[in-house]
């Protein structure tokens, strides 16, 4: 057993059989735990996980997620509605609850889990039965903290709700493990804003998985900006199911921690369902982020959109693998995944993986993948025009970047996501 599962065990084992059992989850909770100490981690002979090796982090030690304090200066620039959680600790001081409309339930799961309400932990039930998910399997054993997001039928929010996640400082690595659940009912419209951020240098790890539903017509737009700790290690799931005629739009931004996985897993379900995902995946130094996307298209006239960026440089690696299946039935679907990417340094490494397969037919279907170099011809340009060599390499990598941030389709939340990646390439050692 690797260093990293029997930590994991022996968090499982801390905690108190009261919350283990809590709202009836104690069998579900055993089971995946037991299933993964039964096959343990992957290894590089796994398909999912060819490109990201767990050597390294399963030889570490993590303790459990413990209360921890932050500089409130460091949220000065996210407004209220926000809930946050510090090293996976929910923060009641540091939220604002203030401004949130009617028909907008947003609080910790574990007041559900406190709570008499077993519907509104349901989630944390899910099995997973692959031996290549095994972060979700701990967070089935492990989570009892998160985000509880729900807009009853026809609620609107016209302000953003920002869920903010702190890594600080502490005395030991910690692992902490948050489930999620943001569930939108029909004719229902929000805009979410999800932060990672470093709140000092740590090497903690946090294992989120997120459950995303959106019922008949309604709206979601959902910004990630992960900015962590250059030693944090990051693993995330995001499963989201998309009922008829609805709408996701969608954001990644990897420019933070040391590895970083995010597995993005969309169902469009319902007929006229439409997704709209772009990504950026800033590889500097030597941080490895890997997003891999999983796009089904179970229903009539539903439609993808899929432009991820990527850029690496020094050692830099960025991984991506683009899935999209359009399932048989699915007639009149569309799909669009487009992954462009710079490879800035002779050490850095990008590795792209886009997969189309169709069992329809009727469809219009397209995927790609390149890999270059800045373009010496446009760096030459500005140069000629008085523009000093690193300024002008780092507006290049802005317009490249940028170009994933337009399908939010809101010029406001695009310019802000904007700012945060011009700030990133001009930070000392950036490839900027």
């Amino acid at each position: 057993m690797s260093a990293l599962v029997d930590a994991f065990r022996r968090g499982f084992e801390a905690l108190p059989a009261t919350l283990v059992d809590a709202q009836g989850l104690g069998a579900p909770r055993r089971a995946a735990l037991a299933a993964v100490l039964a096959d343990g981690l992957p290894g590089p002979r796994t398909e999912a996980w060819k490109y990201t090796s767990l050597r390294a982090l399963s030889a570490r030690d993590f303790a459990p997620a413990a209360p921890a304090a932050v500089d409130a200066a460091l949220l000065a620039h996210v407004p209220a509605p926000r809930l946050v959680f510090v090293n996976g600790v929910f923060d009641a001081g540091l939220s604002r609850l203030e401004g949130l409309p009617d028909g907008v339930e947003l609080r910790p799961l574990s007041s559900a889990l406190a709570g008499d309400d077993p519907r509104a932990v349901s989630v944390l039930a899910r099995r997973y039965e692959r031996a290549d998910e095994p972060f979700a399997r701990f967070n089935a054993a492990l989570a009892t903290e998160g985000v509880l997001l729900r807009l009853q039928q026809g609620a609107v929010a016209s302000a953003p709700v920002h869920l903010v996640f702190v890594g600080a400082a502490a005395g030991t690595d910690q692992a902490a493990h948050l489930r999620h659940l943001i569930e939108l009912r029909k004719g229902a419209s929000l805009t979410v804003v999800e932060h990672h951020l470093g709140g000092g240098e740590h090497r903690h790890l946090a294992n989120h998985v997120m459950h995303v539903h959106l019922a008949g017509g309604a709206r979601l737009r959902h910004a990630r900006l992960q900015d962590e700790s250059a030693g944090a290690s990051l693993l995330l799931r995001t499963d989201v199911v998309l009922a008829s005629d609805t709408e996701y739009r969608r954001v990644d931004l990897e420019l933070g921690a040391g590895l970083s996985r995010h597995e993005l897993n969309v169902a469009l379900q319902g007929e006229g369902a439409a997704l709209h995902a772009g990504g950026v995946l800033l590889a500097d130094g030597r941080r490895h982020l890997d997003t891999r996307l999983g796009i089904v298209h179970q229903a009539r006239d539903t439609r993808c959109e899929l432009p991820w960026r990527g850029l690496a440089d020094e050692r830099g690696r960025a991984v991506f693998h683009g899935g999209i299946e359009i399932r048989a039935g699915a007639d009149g679907s569309e799909a669009d995944l487009s992954n462009k990417n710079l490879l800035l340094s002779d050490a850095a490494e990008v590795d792209s993986q886009p997969v189309l397969v169709i069992h329809a037919d009727e469809v219009k279907a397209a995927h790609g993948a390149t890999v270059g170099r800045l373009d010496e011809n446009a760096l030459f340009y500005l140069r000629s025009r008085g523009i000093p060599g690193p300024l002008a390499r780092g507006l290049l990598m802005q317009a490249f970047l940028r170009e994933s941030l337009a399908v939010l389709d809101d010029a406001a939340l695009a310019a802000s996501l904007g700012d945060a990646v011009a700030a990133r390439l001009v930070r000392e050692g950036s490839p900027a």
